[in-house]
């Protein structure tokens, strides 16, 4: 008997939003929306993730672990300590390996670069759980979250305060994508980086948005739909933590701040959270914060993004 003819199936990665369109990132947004008001399936019934994490984690290890037990598959975490990735073994044999006992990887790196290199070489979808430069899955859950209040996303404004960091990039990015207003309120020397500003720029000229930068909190959240903040010192940067609290302090989100943007506007965070620090306790827990049901949209968001790469695409 001949041998069977495998059918070559090109595969899609989710690294960044770069690469992806708008159609295909709002058709993302209201299958998790479907998916948390509807109910899912067990689609994904004999699937396997594999999920590496190079850093640690609440949201996105347990988000994409219920995920997959939802759709009926299954997902296996790896921490580094566990593996042999760029020790023992290179980056581009453990991700052909792994391609052979799994049906897509989840990747929380720390250089973005490890996760390029590890897609290139793999032959399932490879998802960017989080890496230095960008957070595209949390930018998902944050697209939802708007989506779910406002019932559109196109020519809405939202203003990101703080660290110009990975999050502000796929929250520009996606934004810009989605036709969205995105204003990004930082101080003096703590931009995003340049290279994925003008991308942010070119996509939102594209689909009639606007992307800016400005050092001044109080007049970017004027007018705002969403105010979005994150910790001043991320993981790694622990050593700064002292001196980035005297550089943000102009940039709490306060509740004077709040009543600057619409009366309705949401107040964002992709947690943790650090009281005091870059948000009033008053206002992540008052009755305009959506932090919570953002952190749950991390679990729609990624049930939408694993139907697609492993099912729809």
């Amino acid at each position: 008997m001949g041998r069977v003819k495998q059918l070559a199936v090109k595969k899609k990665d989710f690294l960044t939003l770069n690469n992806w369109t708008e159609e295909e990132i709002e058709h993302l947004v209201q299958k998790a929306y479907l998916l948390k008001h509807q109910g899912g399936d067990d689609r994904l019934s004999g699937q396997i993730l594999g999920m590496i994490f190079e850093k640690s984690s609440t949201r996105t290890r347990i988000s994409f672990e219920v995920a997959m037990l939802q759709l009926g598959g299954h997902a296996i975490h790896l921490p580094t300590r566990d593996i042999q990735l760029g020790r023992g073994e290179t980056i581009e044999d453990t991700a052909k390996v792994m391609s052979r006992y799994v049906s897509a990887v989840m990747l929380r790196t720390n250089e973005h670069e490890t996760i390029e290199r590890f897609a290139e070489a793999a032959d399932v979808p490879v998802i960017n759980g989080l890496s230095d430069l960008y957070h595209p899955v949390q930018t998902l859950a944050d697209l939802l979250t708007i989506y779910e209040y406002k019932h559109d996303l196109k020519g809405r404004k939202i203003v990101y305060v703080g660290d110009g960091n990975n999050v502000a990039h796929s929250l520009m990015l996606g934004g810009a994508l989605m036709g969205m207003d995105v204003v990004i309120a930082c101080p003096n020397g703590y931009e995003p980086n340049g290279s994925i500003t003008q991308r942010a720029i070119e996509k939102a000229n594209a689909s009639g948005g606007t992307v800016s930068i400005t050092h001044h909190k109080d007049e970017a959240v004027q007018g705002a739909d969403a105010i979005y903040t994150d910790v001043w010192a991320s993981m790694g940067q622990e050593e700064e933590s002292e001196a980035r609290k005297a550089v943000f302090a102009p940039f709490q989100v306060s509740e004077a701040s709040m009543k600057l943007a619409k009366p309705d506007c949401l107040f964002m965070h992709c947690l943790p959270a650090h009281r005091g620090e870059e948000v009033e306790a008053e206002v992540l827990d008052g009755s305009q914060s959506v932090v919570f049901d953002q952190a749950e949209n991390r679990l729609h968001a990624q049930k939408a993004l694993l139907l697609y790469l492993l099912r729809d695409h």
